[in-house]
Order: C-alpha cells, then sequence, then structure tokens
C-alpha cells in the first residue's frame, strides 16, 4: 500500500485543530501527538502516515489552517508498509485514487531540478565535449553518453512547472540557465572542435563528408517533433510516478545536448548549413519539451481531478442509499 509520513510541529494553540483534521480522516493512519516535543521552531510534534491517494488532500488541509507558515510539515516517503488496515480503507475508500500523484512531492523533485548551481554549466559543457568526440569519430555510443550527462532537462521541466503556476521569476531562471549553459558548452566544443581540425584528429569519414551521426543530429524533421514530443510526456509522467527509468530514456532520446555539439563543431569545420540544422534541431527540441510538459503537467492534473471527483460522487451515493 502507497503512503508517505508526514512529521509536523505546531503551535499549541492550533495544534486541537490539526488533529482533529488528521483524527478525522479515514486514510491518515499512525497518528502520534508529542505536546511541546518540538523545538526550532518550538511546539507539539505530530507525526502520521497518510495514504497516497488522500494525501493532496490532507496536506490542503494543513496549509488551509498556515501549518507550513505557522510551524512546520515535512514529507518522506514510505519504502514498504505493512497493514491490513492501509490496504482495506485504501481499497475501500480510494480505488483509483489510490495511485494519485502527491503534488507536493512532485513539485518539489521539480523544484530541485529547478536549481543551477555552477555543477550544472559543468555538466552541459562536459556533455557537449563528449558530443563532439562523438560526431567527429561518428561514435553513436558517445552521443548517448554525452545525452545521459547533459542536465538541461530539469531546466526544461522546471520551465514547465512555472508557466503551468505563472511562477515567472523560474521561468525566467530556467531560460537563463539553458541560455548560458548552452552557450558556454557550444563554446567549448567550439575550442575543442578547433584544435582536433588544427592537429588532424578528426576520423577519416568525418573528413571526406562520411557523417551519419552528424546528419541526423543536424536535420530537423517531423520525427524530430514526434520524439520529443513524446519524451516530453514521458518526462513528465515518470517524474509525477518518481520512475527513474522510464526518465533515463527521456535522457538518451531527446537531441538537445547534441545539436548543441554539432553547432560547435560544424563552425569550427566552416560547415554552415549542418550548423543552421543543429541550431533548429536545438531550439525545436527545447520548445517541444516546454510546451508538451507543460500541457502534460495540467492535463495530469484534470484528469485526476476528474477522477477524485468521480470518486467523492460515488461515495455520496452511497452514504445516501
Amino acid at each position: 500500500m502507497d503512503m508517505i509520513h508526514v512529521r509536523a510541529v505546531s503551535p499549541p494553540d492550533l495544534t486541537d485543530r490539526v488533529v482533529g483534521l488528521l483524527a478525522g480522516d479515514p486514510c491518515v493512519l499512525n497518528l502520534i501527538v508529542s505536546p511541546g516535543a518540538a523545538r526550532n521552531p518550538d511546539g507539539d510534534a505530530i507525526a502520521c502516515d497518510v495514504l497516497t491517494g488522500a494525501a493532496n488532500e490532507v496536506l490542503k488541509s494543513l496549509r488551509a489552517v498556515h501549518l507550513d507558515r505557522r510551524g512546520s510539515i515535512v514529507i518522506e516517503p514510505v519504502d514498504i508498509a505493512f497493514s491490513g488496515r492501509a490496504a482495506e480503507i485504501g481499497s475501500r475508500r480510494l480505488g483509483p485514487l489510490t495511485r494519485a500523484p502527491v503534488w507536493e512531492q512532485v513539485e518539489a523533485r521539480i523544484r530541485a531540478e529547478g536549481t543551477y548551481a555552477p555543477s550544472f554549466f559543468l555538466y552541459l559543457v562536459i556533455a557537449g565535449l563528449i558530443g563532439s568526440v562523438g560526431i567527429v569519430t561518428n561514435s553513436q555510443i558517445l552521443i548517448v553518453a554525452a545525452m545521459v550527462v547533459g542536465p538541461e532537462y530539469g531546466a526544461i521541466v522546471s520551465i514547465a512547472l512555472g508557466i503551468d503556476r505563472g511562477d515567472r521569476p523560474r521561468v525566467r531562471r530556467g531560460f537563463l540557465a539553458l541560455g548560458t549553459g548552452f552557450a558556454l558548452a557550444i563554446t567549448a566544443t567550439f575550442a575543442f572542435s578547433v584544435l582536433i581540425r588544427a592537429f588532424g584528429l578528426q576520423s577519416r569519414a568525418f573528413d571526406i563528408g562520411l557523417r551519419p551521426v552528424s546528419d541526423l543530429i543536424n536535420t530537423p524533421n517531423f520525427f524530430s517533433v514526434a520524439v520529443a514530443t513524446l519524451a516530453g510526456i514521458v518526462g513528465i509522467v515518470s517524474l509525477t510516478e518518481a520512475r527513474t527509468s522510464a526518465l533515463l530514456g527521456v535522457f538518451i532520446s531527446v537531441t538537445t545536448i547534441p545539436a548543441a555539439a554539432d553547432i560547435g563543431v560544424s563552425v569550427a569545420f566552416t560547415s554552415w548549413p549542418e550548423a543552421r540544422g543543429s541550431l533548429i534541431q536545438l531550439l525545436l527540441n527545447i520548445v517541444v519539451l516546454i510546451v508538451v510538459g507543460t500541457g502534460t503537467l495540467r492535463c495530469q492534473r484534470a484528469v485526476w481531478r476528474r477522477v477524485g471527483a468521480r470518486r467523492d460522487r460515488e461515495d455520496r451515493a452511497k452514504l445516501s442509499r
């Protein structure tokens, strides 16, 4: 049975109201109240487990009484729980809502990806350099490696969340990080490619114009849009369901880092049509991922709201009989 663990600190004058909210919800289990046990902030310590399908409403009610402002709320995932009562309540009261995402957790994961430490830009530069080696040696393995190393999807999904929530500062920070990071990656790959060309280290096939890897990257078409669209959907769904394997698949299916690397390589080798095609490919993928990510977030929220509303109607119908 999926559930989360909630730890909270409540000011004494608010505790009775908070405990009443939690104790009155059958989807809240293992409720523990320790008066005066919390420090920094001082107050009453409250702990409980909440079935995942009911977590959104429980957290909403706690924030409605301003517990997050006057005290604190900490959410932790529960990896394993053995509780026959939890399984019974989940199947009887929640139904399909049992697997509903906890939006506070989802947004926290996305916000964490939207922090741009120096390592974010370092990873982008290193990914670009790996991609440039893959291009000049026609190595598809290295292109995949560059996709995995690149951290740009975190910024892209953070922008999507910012658009969804109307958070303009988050959107601006995301675009600034992407612009700066890709500019650094392109500059580094250009300088590296100039050295490769100066010393004649490129592969013989690349030198005579046989560039299957580069041609795939710098030729945006219908399939580029289709893959970016599907990857954008899978990326958001994997974040909401915490499926890291699916998210990794997104990293190795979207042509962003390879396109940035190919811009630097193409400019260094004065291949202007290829550089232009790679720039279009890069911008196309970023725009599609942001648009699809925003749309998928909104669609998921709407779908789960509809599931919850249907469940509420069914519960009211049962009570009226």
